[in-house]
């Protein structure tokens, strides 16, 4: 029931009550009309936001379980991020370093993934920033691995060739010396026996029996022979790639022949006497980028450091050779 209102009348000295218009009456209904329907939107609102359908509890627990498994995610990237950066560090400071190869400069292995737009995609969710910082890692490492994976490759190379050209370069005596006595000449200036003047002799002479077995002191290919009476008489000259190349000189028997692989320590000849020799003996030279070398460099996997000591105080003799 409605209350009666009244109002006090200065004129009439007495109260009278109130009686409303019928536009009043049509406004106040209005008001709370409208007063209502908010009130009634606004239960509905808290009643979707704070009471929610199976349905959308399930996708709350899905979203939060993904963003959980994505924090993990990132973990796991930066431990992998920390383990690329110790296996480049190993690539440039011990594996290139043994190779003699050049470390790879920073701004390739820091190289650029993509222009500024490349994650406009991923903007606009609620986790966008946790998903562009996954995605910026992921592509990151990508690079990484990728530049790491070339460079193991070149590695591999390197270490195959390294591997290559210690079979091939010279190092070991072309005929059996273990005590060291069969080392009559050394290279440097010696007397020439037929001439009898100092002449440049660019080779040392291993003075031993006819038939003396001669062993390649490198793999290699023969690249050539040759029969003589005069000068070296019956020779044989290696390739060992990697700028070396071994020759053989006053050979009785050659046991090779022209295009022929050899390995170390192979058969390839016997010790003679032809061509200009005083004696039966090898004379044997090792050439390195087209010039002869003091072949007593290249007996490493032959002497000990004491041996070498030894032969290299026996090279300084001037004596006269034997071709």
């Amino acid at each position: 029931m409605a209350k009666t209102k009244y109002i006090f009348n200065s004129k009439s000295l007495a109260y009278e009550e109130v009686r409303k218009s019928s536009g009043q009456k049509i406004a106040n209904t209005f008001l709370f009309l409208i007063t209502a329907l908010a009130f009634s939107v606004g239960l509905t609102i808290l009643a979707y936001t704070f009471t929610q359908t199976p349905r959308e509890r399930m996708q709350k627990a899905e979203l939060e379980q993904v963003k959980l498994q994505y924090s993990i995610m990132n973990d796991r990237l930066d431990k992998l991020q920390v383990l690329m950066k110790e296996m480049s560090d190993r690539d440039d400071n011990i594996y290139r370093v043994i190779f003699e190869a050049e470390p790879i400069p920073k701004t390739i292995r820091q190289a650029g993934y993509g222009g500024v737009d490349r994650y406009d995609q991923l903007d606009g969710y609620s986790n966008s920033e946790l998903l562009i910082k996954t995605a910026k890692k992921l592509d990151v490492l990508a690079s990484q691995m990728y530049v790491q994976s070339k460079s193991f490759d070149e590695v591999f190379e390197m270490a195959r060739n390294k591997e290559i050209m210690l079979a091939s370069i010279p190092a070991i005596q072309p005929v059996s010396n273990t005590n060291l006595k069969r080392l009559s000449s050394f290279y440097g200036y010696r007397i020439d026996p037929i001439y009898k003047i100092n002449k440049f002799h660019a080779g040392v002479d291993f003075s031993a029996p006819r038939g003396t077995p001669i062993y390649s002191s490198g793999s290699g290919n023969v690249i050539r022979t040759s029969k003589a009476s005069r000068g070296y008489g019956n020779t044989i000259t290696i390739d060992h790639g990697f700028g070396y190349q071994t020759f053989y000189a006053h050979i009785q028997d050659i046991k090779v022949k022209i295009g022929e692989e050899v390995k170390r320590g192979q058969l390839i000849g016997t010790v003679g006497n032809t061509g200009k020799s005083t004696a039966p003996h090898l004379h044997y030279e090792v050439k390195k980028n087209g010039h002869t070398v003091n072949p007593i460099y290249y007996f490493f996997n032959d002497l000990s450091p004491d041996e070498f000591g030894l032969v290299l105080e026996q090279s300084n003799y001037s004596n006269q050779t034997l071709d």
